[in-house]
């Protein structure tokens, strides 16, 4: 397993912005960037300081030879982020970024150096750089400069992440914020397997907790599903699409649609899980109790992962009969 290094400040110099770049012998040819989440949430619209898209970035030497680089104090000298829709358009940059790189300005860096297997890390918000203003899904990357920003002909460029962004919660729908019951504290969806998803979602109906039963559900694919919808949905604007689905959540908790998937069962018992890397199903027979029988059905929950986190996007029903 690689150790993180901690940094070891060879030199401390001042970078001037505009001034001729030296460059660089140093080989990178086995130098990688690696990004994951630091500290995964919900991610939405609002504004970097209210809801951050934190990440860890990891310069890691994979070769045999001790790997020197610049690194920036300020960081959006060292790195940049890059992100794109699912139809490989570019999103655009900060304005303050833009701001930043385009003022004549002196900048601050250290020389850090790493051993073999070793790696150095920190962590960025991927909001000061990109402008994440609707919500979809959108896959990023970082961009290393060892040799700084204004020295781009040297540059490292990271794995892609995917990141699901919902629209940003308003001062009247506050109170919808997904809370924990007794505490309080902001609900988080967890790294969880998808058949501890669907025991937490059901248990959760069971209990009347309407933020956890929704806290793994994809309600925008669920919402779609009817391809009727799913027409007027793709041509609906960002803020029709946000009404859509909150317009359907309200309506499964007044069981005025989907009657079944919000039905509250008596009990019920994993059947069978199966799954990959991205997608699985989660057989589960469930009772519900009527007054002179109990009716018995198989739901099979369809989930996929993103970011880590299982999520149910669809379902189906098989009536299995009676009991007394």
């Amino acid at each position: 397993m690689k150790r993180t290094l901690l940094a070891i400040i060879s030199t401390f110099a001042l970078f001037a912005q505009f001034a001729t770049a030296q460059t660089s012998t140093q080989d990178f040819s086995k130098a990688s960037v690696v990004i994951k989440f630091s500290d995964r949430t919900m991610y939405n619209t609002a504004s970097a300081a209210d809801n951050p898209v934190n990440v860890n970035v990891s310069i890691v030497n994979n070769g045999t030879e001790t790997l020197r680089f610049k690194l920036a104090d300020d960081r959006m000298f060292s790195v940049d982020f890059e992100a794109y829709t699912l139809k490989n358009t570019a999103l655009a940059q900060t304005k303050d970024l833009i701001k930043k790189r385009s003022t004549n300005q002196t900048v601050y860096f250290r020389e850090i150096a790493i051993e073999p297997g070793e790696s150095y890390s920190f962590i960025e918000n991927v909001k000061n750089y990109i402008s994440f203003d609707e919500p979809s899904v959108y896959y990023f990357e970082a961009v290393f400069y060892p040799e700084l920003y204004k020295s781009r002909k040297l540059e490292l460029t990271s794995n892609r992440l995917s990141i699901d962004i919902r629209p940003a919660p308003s001062a009247a729908s506050s109170t919808s914020i997904p809370v924990e019951a007794k505490t309080g504290s902001i609900l988080k969806p967890e790294s969880i397997s998808p058949d501890k998803v669907i025991e937490q979602t059901i248990v959760a109906r069971q209990r009347s907790l309407w933020d956890q039963y929704f806290l793994y559900m994809d309600l925008q694919e669920m919402l779609i599903r009817n391809a009727d919808t799913a027409r007027r949905f793709r041509n609906a604007s960002a803020d029709e699409r946000r009404r859509m689905v909150e317009a359907y959540k309200t309506d499964l908790m007044q069981n005025r649609i989907d009657q079944d998937i919000v039905a509250v069962p008596e009990t019920f018992e994993i059947e069978k899980t199966s799954y990959s890397a991205t997608n699985g199903e989660v057989k589960v027979i469930e009772w519900f109790t009527y007054p002179t029988f109990k009716e018995k059905k198989r739901f099979t929950y369809k989930v996929r992962q993103r970011d880590g986190i299982w999520q149910i996007y669809d379902y189906t029903v098989e009536n299995l009969g009676t009991e007394k």
